[in-house]
């Protein structure tokens, strides 16, 4: 089958589960072409079967905001066209399923019927699509989607709450190749952030106010108390100079590290003790996800898709919103005991394992044979 992937290629969560899905199909025989703004961060380029497209918006004195949708939709068209794709499979709802829909529009007066299933993945639901502008599009882009899915129960319930659907959503959640995951604690890791045998902690977020890091920083302060610790956070965004400055206030930079965005943090992870996700809504919880691949338990809250994703007692524990002395006494719970990590740290690898990519792949797979058969079944070809 001649796939469309298009996604953002950044390290959002969205981007990388659609990258890492199109890899899986290329490795299953697929010919997988992206079409985005830049190349994605995982996308290795000697990759067989893999292609990438590149929408370049130029710099017309005309439009004070570049039409990347636009620019977007004639991309599709002349991918599609040129590369005789079976269907796209667009991730976020705005503005790529938009972009589809009008892409598949032109391609039918040029007697090409292209289906496209539109993955939401959530901030496109919970927060870009509470402001009411947006709400008509993306309502519309949802409706008329060939297919639907969404990565949690959570997040399938909250787009029927915000957007008045009627329409089937099916749930496909995200997952993980449990085999590209480091296992084992990097001794030179170790050595330069907790040489003294201190517990290393972790958070990997793109630090934005609905990741809520500064509780992050409030139970490391805690554990801290009760035993020695350090923290690594991963990643930048809006909060992050707030953050330094909290951490310089209260005297804690040098057990405090900022480490800025990594393309494969997965050794950095694998070679803590405890993850942190403070957030205040998650639709999945893929950074809790990566960490228990990693065979590190997570310490986080009890909010939209997470509990999907973390076994509480398992992989780790989950808490309220706000709550830092709950995450507080459950972290140092974990931590305590080297018996009690090591048993969190096994079952953390064992609810990873039931998000693995050999499992979900097949999921997809029959999800494009049944779209791709509806246009045969329509009698229309390309």
């Amino acid at each position: 089958m001649r796939i469309g992937i298009v996604c953002y290629p950044t390290f959002g969560g969205s981007g990388v589960v659609a990258t890492e899905l199109g890899l899986a199909l290329a490795e299953e025989g697929h010919i997988v072409h992206f079409i985005t703004y830049d190349r994605p961060v995982r996308l290795d380029p000697r990759t067989a079967n893999v292609f990438y497209h590149e929408v370049r918006v130029s710099d017309y004195p005309l439009f004070d905001y570049q039409p990347y949708e636009l620019v977007l939709t004639s991309k599709l068209v002349d991918v599609v066209m040129h590369e005789r794709l079976d269907l796209l499979h667009v991730h976020y709802a705005i503005p790529h399923a938009s972009a589809a829909w009008m892409a598949q529009q032109i391609l039918r007066a040029k007697g090409i019927r292209i289906p496209f299933i539109t993955t939401l993945h959530g901030t496109d639901i919970t927060l870009v699509g509470r402001d009411p502008s947006f709400e008509p599009v993306i309502t519309f882009a949802i409706e008329h989607s060939t297919a639907v899915t969404a990565v949690s129960e959570s997040l399938r319930k909250d787009t029927f709450e915000h957007f008045p659907v009627h329409r089937e959503i099916q749930v496909i959640p995200n997952f993980i190749r449990m085999g590209r995951y480091a296992t084992g604690v990097d001794p030179a890791i170790r050595k330069r952030f907790a040489a003294n045998g201190e517990k290393l902690l972790v958070h990997v977020s793109n630090f934005r106010p609905v990741k809520r890091v500064q509780d992050v920083i409030a139970v490391f302060k805690g554990v801290r108390k009760q035993m020695p610790a350090r923290l690594l956070l991963i990643g930048d965004g809006p909060d992050r100079q707030g953050l330094e400055t909290q951490c310089r206030a209260d005297g804690i930079c040098d057990e405090v590290f900022f480490l800025g965005k990594m393309t494969d943090p997965e050794a950095m992870v694998a070679s803590c003790d405890l993850f942190l996700l403070t957030s205040e809504t998650e639709s999945f919880g893929l950074a809790a996800l990566e960490a228990m691949a990693c065979g590190v338990p997570v310490v986080t809250t009890n909010t939209g898709g997470t509990p999907e994703v973390v076994e509480s007692g398992i992989g780790g524990l989950l808490n309220p919103v706000g709550d830092v002395e709950a995450m507080v006494r459950n972290a140092v719970e974990i931590l305590r005991e080297p018996s009690t990590l090591g048993k969190f740290k096994q079952g953390a690898l064992r609810s990873a394992a039931r998000f693995d990519i050999a499992k979900v792949l097949p999921r997809y797979e029959a999800l494009y044979e049944e779209v791709v058969a509806q246009v045969k079944l329509n009698g229309i070809h390309q």
